[in-house]
């Protein structure tokens, strides 16, 4: 029984070497291919019993291999953006570098910038409905994490699913009112008619589930003030299902990012720093590349269709 490759190997040229069989022969019984035995004869005739050790058959060089100037941009473009290798692949080739999403993922895999072990995701397929910028909007709040100055904030976030784009603002309560002045700045900045907007059931929003007047018919409810404001302004308002805050996906995982890569990242002296800060965030956020968008940014999106529209 062999110790080794290298004398396995040997045990198995051994015969042809001494001239004892042919190497026909040796093939009837060997469990490697014609072209390895004869690959460790030349070896073991030009460099000896040495030249049964294994070799690494990866290349020494590469010709096609990424400059290392490439790698370091990808590197520190990783590290200051945290952005995954294909919104890094739409960055570079802005900067006129194009680098394929492949080469960069292998870069930032050997660089240790990625997970280790990730869970296997079950890949669902998605009929994505196609919309117009303005067809429908979502709306929620986020509490701002921790108080500031003993003072808790609130962040209203409004999004259009169709382009991505979406507006920040900060208020000192969680009202309607705050609700409807949320609704009166996006109309006054959105471009486009809004056709639609779609919420959760806090009571910010509706009053469907709450809110019945005081008499014996308890099925007659005040109308909301949010609705009657979409009233006035032919704006239909959605509702989510109770406990089911994936269909209000698209805000949902703005909240994340905001989380993510704003709130755990910065702090905040004032209620004026934070709303500084913020819309420095939110300018940055309309200006990404966005997967959904092919690589394009809430900005492209909306805008270069209204310059369209216009021309």
């Amino acid at each position: 029984m062999a110790k080794n490759i290298q004398e396995e190997r040997f045990g198995w040229i051994q015969p042809i070497i001494n001239n004892e069989l042919k190497i026909v022969d040796v093939l009837r019984v060997c469990p490697y291919s014609e072209s390895s035995v004869k690959r460790w004869l030349r070896a073991y005739r030009k460099k000896g019993y040495d030249g049964l050790i294994p070799q690494s058959t990866r290349p020494k060089t590469q010709p096609n291999e990424t400059p290392i100037r490439i790698k370091e941009e990808v590197i520190t473009l990783r590290k200051e953006t945290k952005l995954c290798a294909q919104k890094l692949h739409w960055r570079l080739k802005k900067k006129g570098l194009d680098v394929s999403r492949s080469t960069i993922a292998k870069i930032l895999k050997e660089e240790g910038l990625v997970r280790r072990y990730r869970m296997k995701k079950v890949q669902y397929k998605y009929l994505r409905a196609k919309r117009q910028p303005g067809e429908l909007l979502e709306m929620d709040v986020k509490h701002v994490p921790g108080p500031i100055k003993g003072c808790r904030y609130y962040q209203y976030t409004v999004i259009d699913t169709a382009s991505r784009w979406r507006n920040l603002e900060v208020f000192d309560g969680e009202s309607t009112h705050n609700a409807i002045r949320m609704m009166k700045i996006v109309k006054a900045q959105f471009p486009y008619e809004i056709k639609a907007i779609k919420t959760d059931n806090h009571a910010t929003f509706t009053n469907y589930y709450v809110g019945t007047n005081k008499r014996s018919d308890m099925t007659v409810k005040r109308i909301h003030a949010l609705d009657v404001w979409c009233a006035e302004h032919n704006i239909v308002h959605y509702l989510i299902d109770p406990g089911k805050p994936a269909q209000n996906g698209t805000v949902e995982r703005s909240h994340r990012e905001d989380e993510e890569k704003f709130y755990q990242q910065n702090t905040f002296s004032s209620v004026n720093d934070l709303r500084s800060k913020i819309r420095v965030w939110n300018d940055y956020y309309n200006n990404l590349e966005h997967c959904s968008l092919d690589g394009s940014t809430p900005n492209e999106v909306l805008f270069k269709k209204v310059s369209k529209v216009l021309g």
